[in-house]
C-alpha cells in the first residue's frame, strides 16, 4: 500500500518539487518503508522520533525538521538534521547558529510564517518575515533558503489558497532584495488535503504524511536497517 501510495504521488509532483513524508508518529518501520518506496526526505516533529527513526534509514535518507523547536533541543537537531524548516525567532535561530559553529556546519534553513495569525501556531507574522530574515543573514553557520507554512486547516482545502497564496508574495518580495547570505530557493507549503492547492499557488517543498503512510499501524517495528 505504502510503495503504491508513493508512486502515485510522485507521479503527480511536477519536475523541482521535493516530497517531504511527514513522519510524526510514524514508527522506525514505517519511516524504512516509505524510504525503500522511493522517498527521498523524511519530515520529523520530534527529536526523540528522528533518532529512533534515524537508526535505522540513516544516509539513506535526508532529513527535515519540521517541528516547534525548542532552544534545548537545537544541539541535537543540527547534528541529526540536514534542514531546519521552522526557525520563527533570533533567538532559535541564534542558536542554531551557535551550534552549527561547533561542528563546523552550515545549515539550511526555512523562516516559518504564520500566515493566518493563529495564536495557537508558531512561526513569525508575515509582516515581520523581511526584518527576521534581514538579522539571521548575518550569522555564519545559517543560511536562509527560503520560507515554510502551515496555513489555517480547513476541511475544504481551497479556503487554503489565500494563505498559501500571500506566503508566496512574501516570497517573491524577499528573493527580489536580493540579500546577502539568503537564497530564496525552497517555499514549503501544503499537506496531505491541501498540497494541490499549494502547488498551484507556487509550491516546491509539499509534507506529506497520512496520503503516503495511510492508516496508522500501531505496535510496528523495525529490526533490519536499510542497506
Amino acid at each position: 500500500m505504502i510503495k503504491q501510495n508513493v508512486s502515485q504521488l510522485l507521479s503527480e509532483l511536477p519536475d523541482g518539487v521535493q516530497l517531504v513524508a511527514a513522519a510524526k508518529t510514524r514508527t522506525p518501520a514505517e519511516v524504512c518503508t516509505i524510504v525503500s518506496a522511493g522517498v527521498k526526505i523524511i519530515g520529523e516533529n520530534y527529536i526523540q522520533e528522528a533518532e529512533r527513526a534515524y537508526e535505522v534509514v540513516g544516509s539513506n535518507a535526508k532529513w527535515h525538521f519540521i517541528g516547534h523547536l525548542q532552544k534545548n533541543k537545537v544541539k541535537k537537531a543540527v547534528r541529526l538534521f540536514d534542514m531546519i524548516e521552522t526557525v520563527d525567532s533570533i533567538k532559535i535561530a541564534r542558536q542554531i547558529d551557535k551550534c552549527c559553529a561547533q561542528i563546523d556546519k552550515m545549515m539550511p534553513v526555512l523562516v516559518e510564517v504564520n500566515s493566518g495569525c493563529e495564536k495557537q501556531k508558531s512561526g513569525i507574522l508575515p509582516e515581520t518575515a523581511e526584518e527576521l530574515i534581514r538579522y539571521i543573514s548575518a550569522f555564519k553557520s545559517i543560511r536562509v533558503m527560503g520560507l515554510m507554512t502551515m496555513g489555517p486547516h480547513f476541511g475544504n482545502p481551497e479556503n487554503a489558497r489565500p494563505y498559501f497564496a500571500k506566503t508566496k508574495k512574501i516570497f517573491e518580495h524577499i528573493k527580489g532584495l536580493n540579500l546577502s547570505n539568503v537564497q530564496m530557493k525552497y517555499l514549503s507549503m501544503g499537506m496531505s488535503n491541501s498540497y494541490r492547492v499549494a502547488l498551484e499557488e507556487g509550491a516546491n517543498i509539499v509534507r506529506i504524511g497520512s496520503k503516503l503512510f495511510g492508516k496508522r499501524e500501531y505496535g510496528a517495528t523495525a529490526t533490519t536497517p536499510i542497506r
